[in-house]
């Protein structure tokens, strides 16, 4: 029986990976890497640590790492952050959930800054329970550390018990390595075949929840 359900907040319940991707891109570019978008795009949904030695050195990983993603942050912050927008029929998927009995947490590698914003676009800040963020996690995704979080303050609930919602590979890989099912949303722009070892897929939270009785959920 799922007791609770962990939510990934980029790209699952707010449409911000390609904003999140340019907002790489362009701090990136400052520092003399010249990245293509899509080679960026495809590392949204892991945070600094893990995306940033994809495209750095070791060398250039201690000397500038620090200063590339207080940078990211401040460009994500004023150019990208207003633009952000939350996919439809969020807060209606919670309601939903909450109405089945049963619990949410939200486990996302933005900085807690970025999740505030971001509950508040979903108008979800009353429906959540507990959340994590990259502030709670020694290493983001695909490292489970996130969802281990998100157990911990869950309390009494096993990672059988769990199911995470999200959208990127990154999501079902961190989540499967302490035995939590993942369900993956395709509105975070990745190929329905690059999510293998989801539970099931759907396009977004609206068609969840329109198939909520035959999902996973229930």
């Amino acid at each position: 029986m799922i007791r609770a359900v962990i939510f990934d907040v980029d790209g699952t319940l707010v449409d911000s990976v390609d904003l999140h991707a340019r907002a790489w891109q362009d701090t990136l570019s400052e520092f003399g890497k010249t990245i293509p978008f899509e080679d960026v795009r495809f590392q949204i949904g892991k945070g600094g640590d893990q995306l940033l030695p994809v495209f750095l050195s070791p060398e250039e990983i201690a000397s500038s790492s620090k200063e590339i993603e207080k940078r990211r942050g401040e460009i994500f912050k004023e150019k990208y952050l207003p633009l952000v927008k939350s996919f439809p029929m969020v807060r209606e998927l919670f309601m939903r959930v909450l109405a089945d009995g049963k619990r949410i947490a939200l486990a996302s590698s933005a900085k807690g800054e970025e999740l505030q914003a971001y509950k508040a676009l979903a108008n979800i800040d009353d429906l959540i329970e507990t959340e994590t963020s990259k502030d709670d996690a020694e290493k983001s995704k695909p490292f489970p550390d996130i969802f281990e979080a998100a157990i911990k303050r869950l309390g009494d609930v096993t990672t059988e018990q769990a199911i995470v919602i999200g959208d990127t590979p990154y999501d079902i890989e961190a989540a499967g390595r302490i035995g939590i099912r993942t369900i993956a949303l395709l509105c975070g722009g990745f190929p329905a075949d690059t999510l293998g070892g989801a539970v099931a897929i759907y396009q977004n939270p609206a068609d969840l929840l329109a198939r909520y009785d035959l999902s996973p959920l229930a």
